[in-house]
């Protein structure tokens, strides 16, 4: 068994540990933790342990009460934190109409009859059996001790009804605002053994079933109109022709969500026939909660500003801030024209912003007016820039980019320049210095920067005076000393230097690794041969080639001349076949350094972990971050940085 192995079985017992002390706080009416960061503990034991016993149980009450059967095995749904995932779960259940119910975040309960009079009432317990709570539930609103109809005549009921106990905001603020919120509250209140506050507390009902006769209702629609013939409080119904109409009114529903009287987490999302023997599952399959997650919200676009990096115009939404994870944010980059028009966003949308794991927030969708109840006529057309601020030319759209096409264009030069300067390395030679070179008419290519002399570069350090004086720069001869040790770079950083849109370090190692590992093989190569490799795609390609064609003159002439060198790849190096992927905030490093000590030492960069990674390095090892999910799901090793200094080490 190796490291790894032995890091996951602590790990697992690290969960179960976690999760059953949790539960048991849940059940006892004093949550430590919100739903979301309990469900990334569950999805974390998942991943690693799928058939762990933990995630067929659903907790204890705490035992102060006497124990009753269920009439309804009161189980845990499986469920979606996110579209992607309710889509998945769609595909395999595929249904003339999805009927949506608010997922209620309170306390389960069943109330129990016999021929129409209230017997029990039963927490959920253990799924099978819980609490007896008759006498507080009694006090509840919404609990009824006899079932009566519309007519007024009792209905002779055999069986049970079930529901969610919670509190309204309006209670929680007036009366337990000590409490965190109120599903603790509410928790807290129905278990007391004296009762008292129970009367504060609400019950609404949503499944029914009777374990005599002939079921009261024909489907899932009319069950819940039995329900509210009874007098009971119901959950809000919507039925959905679509999985995409589900996803729709989930929007919706995030957007309303903070106007509710009380709490719900998410939503129920099941058939149009009632499927008892599924429901009766520890987890039933027929049916899905479709959670809200802390890492999405519901905003309106305000308005679009086009950010210029060198030639590209690149759109970023400005919206009403929403939090993300305990973040605050406002704006998000739109990429691209076509992301424009695919989304089909105007100024005045509803938007649903996201910032999945560690990605940085995006606007996933544009939720539509029929959802909303909005009004289009209000909404404006985006504007786009038609021409270069700096040189007038008219730009060209793409789709997959705006830009400015003339390549003498001084913004574009010069944004050029300091990339090469930040991608090759050359800190001495800051952006202040290289600006004041470059609009003096001293610097414009590449290949200038490699003329620069001491006696070119004084007069940016000293004054006249200095100067006649005789007096050297150190600052001069600094700065020509750091050009001209980055004369020797690898292939990889040369080609990301010339600033070709979206083409980057970790890009070019993957051309390299398929074979293109040369100046000349990548040029003659086939936008098809490039779009094959894994990360490009055909519009990549095309960029890479098109930049490529642009700057190959310059290219050629920087290493014919000698001024350049390319270095051989470490195909021998210390870490030769080896991966790493980075993630989080390094200690006795910045997160650049440590990827260049790799690739020195021969090993290769990952931007996010796949399959075949070797390593992945954070300080949080045992976070329930995506990277961190995705590399137990994997089986790839998440080592500290300490330890990935002690393999660097070791193999030198």
């Amino acid at each position: 068994m190796d490291l790894f192995d032995i890091d996951s079985i602590q790990r697992i017992s690290e969960l179960e540990g976690l999760i059953k002390k949790y539960q048991k706080s849940y059940y006892d009416g004093e949550g430590d933790i919100s739903d979301a960061e309990f469900d990334a503990l569950w999805d974390e034991l998942k991943s690693l342990d799928p058939s762990n016993p933990l995630l067929h149980k659903v907790g204890a009450d705490s035992g102060n009460f006497e124990k009753v059967n269920h009439v309804m095995p009161m189980g845990s749904q499986e469920k979606a934190a996110n579209p992607e995932q309710f889509l998945s779960w769609a595909q395999k259940h595929i249904y003339e109409e999805y009927l949506v119910e608010y997922k209620l975040d309170g306390a389960s309960l069943e109330l129990q009859y016999q021929n129409g009079i209230l017997i029990h009432a039963v927490t959920r317990g253990d799924g099978h059996v819980g609490d007896d709570i008759t006498a507080n539930a009694i006090k509840m609103n919404g609990v009824r001790k006899e079932l009566y109809g519309l007519d007024g005549v009792l209905i002779p009921f055999t069986g049970g009804i079930r529901g969610e106990v919670i509190m309204t905001h309006e209670v929680h603020k007036k009366f337990f605002s000590d409490k965190a919120n109120c599903r603790n509250a509410a928790n807290g209140l129905m278990k007391r053994k004296d009762g008292a506050g129970s009367e504060y507390l609400t019950l609404v009902t949503y499944d029914v079933w009777s374990t005599t006769g002939v079921q009261p209702f024909k489907d899932e629609e009319d069950k819940i109109h039995w329900l509210e013939n009874c007098g009971f409080n119901i959950v809000p119904l919507y039925i959905a022709d679509s999985a995409q109409a589900v996803i729709d009114y989930r929007a919706h529903v995030m957007e309303i969500r903070k106007t509710l009287d009380y709490d719900i987490d998410g939503l129920v999302v099941k058939e149009r026939f009632v499927n008892h023997e599924d429901a009766s599952r520890d987890r039933p399959d027929r049916q899905i909660a479709f959670k809200f997650s802390l890492e999405e919200a519901v905003s309106i676009l305000r308005r679009v500003e086009w950010n210029e990096s060198g030639a590209t115009y690149t759109p970023v939404a400005i919206f009403d801030p929403v939090d993300l994870n305990g973040t605050t944010v406002k704006r998000a980059s739109l990429v691209n024209p076509n992301t424009i028009r695919s989304l089909g966003i105007k100024i005045g949308s509803h938007v649903i912003v996201v910032k999945r794991g560690e990605i940085i927030p995006k606007i996933e969708s544009v939720i539509t007016s029929e959802t909303y109840e909005g009004d289009d006529a209000s909404l404006q057309e985006i504007d786009f820039p038609t021409h270069c601020a700096t040189c007038g030319e008219k730009l060209v759209d793409e789709g997959t980019r705006l830009f400015c096409p003339n390549k003498k264009c001084s913004k574009k030069v010069l944004h050029q320049l300091l990339k090469w300067i930040c991608v090759v390395d050359i800190r001495d030679l800051g952006d202040t210095l290289v600006r004041a070179l470059f609009n003096d008419g001293v610097i414009s290519s590449i290949t200038d920067i490699y003329k620069l002399t001491e006696k070119t570069l004084t007069p940016y350090f000293l004054n006249e005076e200095s100067i006649s004086r005789e007096q050297e720069s150190k600052g001069a001869k600094k700065v020509v000393l750091s050009i001209q040790n980055h004369r020797k770079i690898s292939l990889a950083k040369f080609i990301a230097g010339f600033d070709i849109e979206g083409i980057g370090e970790v890009l070019v190692e993957k051309l390299i690794s398929n074979g293109f590992n040369s100046l000349e093989s990548i040029i003659n190569a086939t936008e098809k041969q490039i779009s094959d490799i894994y990360g490009f795609a055909d519009i990549m390609a095309h960029t890479l080639l098109e930049g490529m064609k642009e700057n190959f003159n310059e290219m050629q002439n920087l290493i014919s001349s000698g001024t350049i060198s390319i270095a051989d790849e470490m195909a021998d190096g210390l870490l030769a076949g080896k991966s790493f992927c980075f993630t989080g905030e390094l200690v006795t490093m910045k997160r650049t350094q440590a990827q260049n000590l790799v690739k020195e030492n021969g090993g290769t960069v990952k931007s996010s972990v796949v399959k075949g990674l070797s390593y992945l390095v954070t300080n949080d090892t045992t976070s329930g971050s995506a990277k961190n999910v995705k590399a137990a799901q994997l089986g790839i090793p998440v080592i500290t940085e300490r330890q990935f200094l002690d393999i660097i080490q070791k193999r030198m």
